[in-house]
């Protein structure tokens, strides 16, 4: 058996693991989990267990649960009770306990399993306190799976012609990570114009929009910049009538119930209008009124955007601040 608390999983882990794994006819990887510690989802740390020892089929995982408030509290007298509980999912005999290099040869993984062999394995001093501490500076300790856990999250919003698409791509340059453009703007030319979209137009805006957020965000360098968002897309769906115009509003405020972001930027209509295919003369008339309406709902639903105005170069900059600052708060 190989156990842990894997709060968060890192690469220490994996290679102990997969160490272990080489060794074994069976493997039982032990998440010990402790509902009242604060610690991440099980969900989410059984998820990043699997996903690294799923190639072997001889391992298997289980989640031995305790209540102590802190690890300090776990006292001895449940450890053995717990190990019980492994010997009794495991079904025979535990002919070796593996651990990290980071506990001694008389820990309570040897004490709980006389009759086992002890085998430590080198966790190349990474540690999982120091990835809660501080993610972002300890990027390379873990997997790329569990990277996106912690991705910081900017979305980038305004009217038309406000240079938002443009700036998302040049941050995501120089953050050296990915970015989400704008989806609809493909589908909103399904036919030739956006003056002729169809209800589902919509639909598939918000959703393909949502699908290839995840993704990016499974890619990205410990940050993401969107450009737009499922807030966006409501703006333009209150414009529809009927039924159609409900379901959509419905499916938008669903997403933006889902989506969370650590930094959104609303760039002002202070700089000239280009009118490019079939941007709206209506909203070219009254930036100023629409981009309000913008941040209102964005406020509405709990977003609260720092404005970038001035000119290209002064809105980049201004971006780079605010991003530099996140991400040195991050780093602690």
């Amino acid at each position: 058996m190989y156990g842990g608390s894997f709060n968060p999983l890192h690469l220490g882990h994996v290679r102990c693991m997969i160490s272990a794994a080489n060794q074994c006819d069976r493997l039982i990887v032990v998440i010990s989990h402790g509902p009242n510690r604060g610690e991440i989802d099980i969900r989410q740390r059984y998820r990043w267990v699997y996903q690294t020892v799923k190639h072997f089929p001889h391992v298997q995982i289980f989640v031995l649960e305790d209540d102590a408030p802190t690890k300090a509290a776990y006292s001895e007298e449940t450890w053995y009770a717990d190990a019980e509980k492994v010997k009794g999912f495991a079904g025979e005999p535990i002919t070796a306990v593996f651990f990290g290099d980071d506990y001694s040869r008389d820990s309570m993984w040897s004490k709980c399993y006389p009759e086992a062999d002890v085998v430590v394995l080198p966790r190349d001093g990474i540690s999982s306190t120091a990835i809660r501490r501080s993610p972002l500076a300890c990027w390379d300790m873990m997997p790329a799976y569990v990277r996106s856990y912690y991705v910081k999250k900017v979305l980038l919003i305004g009217t038309e012609s406000t240079g938002k698409s443009t700036l998302t791509v040049s941050l995501a340059r120089h953050y050296n990570t990915v970015f989400l453009e704008e989806v609809g703007r493909d589908i909103s030319a399904r036919s030739g114009t956006d003056l002729w979209m169809l209800p589902e137009d919509f639909t598939d805006i918000l959703l393909e929009h949502k699908v290839k957020q995840l993704e990016m965000i499974s890619r990205a360098n410990r940050v993401f910049f969107e450009d737009t968002n499922c807030l966006t897309t409501l703006f333009y769906v209150n414009y529809l009538e009927g039924e159609e115009k409900e379901k959509n509003r419905k499916l938008a405020e669903a997403i933006s119930d889902l989506n969370t972001y650590d930094l959104v930027l609303l760039l002002g209509p202070d700089v000239a209008f280009v009118q490019d295919g079939d941007r709206s003369e209506e909203i070219a008339a009254d930036r100023a009124g629409f981009t309000a309406l913008l941040k209102g709902m964005c406020e509405a639903h709990g977003l609260q955007a720092e404005e970038l105005n001035g000119d290209y170069e002064q809105r980049y900059r201004k971006a780079v601040e605010l991003v530099d600052r996140l991400l040195e708060e991050e780093h602690g």
